[in-house]
């Protein structure tokens, strides 16, 4: 059994769930740890549900917050609730079942959300022989659904809106995140100078997902089963999360297909517009690409800080905050283009 459901809590949430599921009980059987997230920690269950709104064997995912906190993500009732509105929108997100914000019950706050079935590994999913152009367009479609969700929609009030504009609160973040390492290292100081000399103006905010790339969503057969990883969602432009998309980051060594090493940028495109309501603006999908570069150098330097703070010791973590030098030299090969 996982450190988290043990002898000891298992019972606990046994009894916490059936408590929220109106059930007469429920049993936690077949748990078992995920592979990635290198955040959060996913436990695999199924749950047996004895009457109530679930009755019946239920193939879930429990998720789980880190044991310590990274300021860039949400904590996990605030990413419930996206999961919720992103759900209820029509996206392809796992269906969120419950939320516990007791850190009691497991040590940790935690919900649960069904399980799709699929695989997630970034250099399988780009491991063909011919561009997923299909399975490039339908991410573009699930991406312009996600964006018709605005900062009106009841439930994620807590999801602050930008003070300066999308670009430039984005660039401050990233400053604030990487902390004493952007001041002494200078392609990161470069970088978000250029994202403030270069940042678009302000325009319409919608809920991006913020993580929307190669590696967080699961494919079965060709075919898009679920996204996932929803805790960096925010109100924000919605290139953001194309330009992310693209980074070379998430290519996986498939340089070639510029959308997440599956597809060529017009297939995702194309997706996009069909559901968006908007077009594709190349200019502003660029800056955002550049961002990307920043965002994941600043991320990347905190991952190594839960490894060598001593508070989660892990080769994952520790292998991440040396991805630095990697970063930054794409960020710089990007910028290169952009003068060119």
């Amino acid at each position: 059994m996982s450190g988290l459901i043990n002898e000891e809590t298992r019972p606990r949430l046994e009894a916490w769930l059936a408590e929220q599921l109106g059930a007469t009980s429920v049993a936690v059987d077949d748990v078992s740890r995920l592979s990635g997230g290198a955040i959060s920690e996913n436990l695999a269950l199924t749950l047996a549900v004895q009457g109530g709104r679930l009755d019946g064997r239920h193939a879930v995912v429990l998720r789980a917050a880190p044991p310590m906190e990274v300021s860039a993500s949400l904590n996990k009732a605030q990413e419930f609730a996206v999961l919720r509105a992103a759900f209820a929108a029509g996206v392809a997100a796992p269906e969120p079942i419950v939320a516990c914000e007791d850190k009691g019950l497991l040590g940790r706050a935690f919900y649960v959300m069904r399980r799709a079935e699929g695989v997630a590994a970034g250099f399988r999913v780009v491991k063909t022989d011919e561009p997923q152009r299909e399975l490039a367009r339908e991410l573009g479609r699930q991406l312009g659904k996600l964006h018709y969700v605005r900062p009106s929609t009841p439930g994620l009030e807590f999801l602050p809106r930008p003070e300066r504009g999308p670009a430039l609160d984005a660039a401050r973040l990233y400053r604030e995140w990487a902390g004493e390492v952007a001041e002494r290292d200078p392609v990161l100081a470069y970088g978000l100078r250029w994202l403030e000399v270069n940042a678009p103006p302000p325009g319409e905010l919608v809920l991006c997902h913020r993580d929307y790339r190669t590696g967080n969503y699961l494919v079965k057969d060709g075919g898009l089963t679920a996204i996932l990883d929803w805790e960096f969602a925010g109100w924000s432009d919605p290139m953001e999360d194309l330009g992310w998309f693209c980074a070379r980051s998430w290519r996986f060594g498939r340089s070639d297909r510029e959308a997440g090493g599956i597809a060529d940028r017009a297939d995702l495109y194309a997706g996009y517009e069909e559901t968006a309501g908007r077009r594709v603006d190349p200019v502003r999908v660029a800056y955002w690409e550049a961002s990307a570069y920043l965002r994941w150098a600043a991320i990347a330097i905190q991952q190594g800080c839960r490894h060598t703070s001593g508070t989660e010791p892990s080769l994952e973590l520790a292998l991440t905050g040396r991805m630095l030098p990697e970063i930054e030299h794409d960020l710089l090969l990007h910028l290169d283009s952009l003068e060119a």
